[in-house]
């Protein structure tokens, strides 16, 4: 696996390329397509422009269940951001006082259908983006459900197509609760939808896609209750951050249940459009929305996996080698519907480096090691490299940064919204193996700290770098003083 290679021997792999070869040749006269793809999300639709840039032909069908781009610019994403973006204008408005602004109502109220109609407005817009992308680069577009009949054939709209190379692109699907009631709930996918905003919601669950809408329903005028079955939320990421963004939202208002589920949901009898929700603490939350948000999983029913002798583990993933190829030799897999992260970037890198390795000549493979993320909550939480717990099982004795501190925007706005920095370092080597931040805009200074960090950067090195002031960013470039030391011999 990548991730157990060295920094240099990940390298070497991640540049090195085949020796120059002519343009693809192309395998059409045995077959309709020399790649056929199924799924015209991120991963699917990256894939198949390269290819067809090599000289493949390329076709690609999509069963628009979501819409053409897939997950991300249709429900998440695109949308998510969208909506967090208008989520945050309520905050900014009450933190205008600060500044000298008066509104004569302090609390307007949300135009919720202007913002659906904006949002589905703009998706159409990259509907048509992504279609004529393909079709400016030779792809043929399918809009249609695609199933496998072997290893090298689809059954597209009743018609049977043959291509040389399959990819399955097929991306995630959310996971619902089987619990007394579960038809009363929402997934993501529903939540851009909704005719008004939620007056009271339930979130079901503790991952990025409940921690950013609990934001969202909030920032609209909703009261929130998120039911987590953990102590904390966002058991992946980094405890100290993941713990300090959690006060932030409880702060806020947004009340946190640890250690709670959602037993069962059934209509209220008073209420028209509303539901009472059980707790496994024995409470009960009466709320107009209720949505889960507990996980998801590979969209891969119905697809004749098997017809193709394509291989899936225990969790349902698609099995892949290091080049993407599936149990079938002529099959390959990228993004969601495989065992990778979950994230559209990665999608987008492993769709690219597929099509590159097999029609471009080149030997090609996505890096999953310090990949960036943000969550957009609000505040947001970015973060890139070891969690502290990862970095000391890794690595032995760490040093640990942190820096807690009031953005200087708060100092008159009236808010209580605070930041935590933290830098995770390996004291052998003093290399920075962690960044991790809560505060406003952390996904956008996480992106150049990732670079960073893929280069390997030292401590020693990031504190000769002059900051920009005054920003929260050169927080990050001028914590001198340890916090503190820890695991392994010293």
């Amino acid at each position: 696996p990548m991730a157990s290679l060295t920094a240099a021997a990940r390298g070497r792999l991640l540049l090195r390329a085949a020796a120059p070869k002519p343009r693809f040749a192309s395998s059409c006269g045995k077959y309709d397509y020399d790649l056929f793809t199924i799924g015209a999300g991120s991963g699917g639709v990256r894939g198949s422009r390269i290819a067809a840039s090599h000289g493949a032909t390329v076709g690609v069908a999509d069963d628009l269940d979501v819409g053409l781009g897939g997950t991300c610019v249709n429900v998440g994403c695109v949308p998510k951001k969208l909506f967090a973006y208008g989520a945050e204008a309520s905050t900014e408005m009450r933190d205008a006082y600060g500044f000298g602004w008066n509104f004569k109502n302090k609390y307007p109220n949300p135009d919720w259908k202007r913002l659906i109609t904006n949002k589905n407005n703009e998706i159409a817009r990259l509907n048509g983006i992504y279609e004529k992308m393909l079709k400016n680069t030779g792809v043929d577009v399918y809009k249609a459900r695609a199933e496998l009949t072997g290893p090298n054939s689809v059954m597209v709209d009743g018609k049977e197509i043959s291509a040389g190379k399959i990819l399955i692109a097929v991306g995630g699907w959310p996971t619902m609760p089987k619990i007394p009631g579960s038809e009363y709930m929402i997934s993501s996918n529903e939540a851009f939808y909704l005719k008004s905003p939620p007056k009271q919601a339930v979130m079901i669950g503790s991952g990025y896609i409940s921690v950013e809408f609990a934001g969202i329903f909030k920032g609209y005028g909703a009261k929130v209750d998120l039911c987590i079955r953990r102590d904390r939320i966002l058991g992946g990421f980094d405890e100290d951050i993941a713990r300090y963004l959690q006060e932030q939202m409880v702060n806020q208002g947004i009340n946190v249940r640890p250690k709670t589920q959602v037993t069962a949901i059934r209509p209220d009898e008073n209420k028209e459009g509303w539901f009472q929700v059980n707790l496994s603490d024995g409470g009960t939350i009466c709320a107009d929305v209720i949505m889960a948000a507990i996980g998801r999983k590979p969209k891969v029913s119905g697809l004749g996996l098997e017809k193709a002798g394509v291989e899936v583990d225990t969790n349902g993933f698609i099995k892949v080698d290091r080049y993407y190829k599936t149990t079938a030799e002529s099959v390959f897999a990228v993004g969601d519907c495989t065992d990778t992260l979950q994230l559209t970037p990665v999608a987008l890198a492993q769709g690219h480096c597929f099509a590159d390795t097999q029609f471009g000549g080149m030997e090609r493979f996505a890096d999953c090691e310090d990949v960036a993320t943000a969550v957009f909550s609000h505040p947001n939480l970015g973060t890139v490299g070891l969690t502290e717990a990862q970095a000391e099982a890794k690595y032995g004795r760490i040093q640990v940064f942190k820096s807690e501190f009031r953005p200087l925007k708060h100092t008159i706005s009236g808010s209580t919204e605070r930041s935590l920095m933290k830098i995770i370092v390996d004291q052998k080597s003093d290399r920075v193996v962690g960044m991790h931040m809560v505060g406003a805009h952390a996904g956008e200074m996480m992106q150049g700290f990732a670079a960073a960090l893929k280069l390997n950067i030292t401590k020693k090195q990031l504190d000769t770098v002059i900051g920009i002031h005054p920003t929260s960013a050169e927080e990050f470039v001028t914590m001198r003083t340890m916090s503190y030391e820890k695991g392994g011999p010293e």
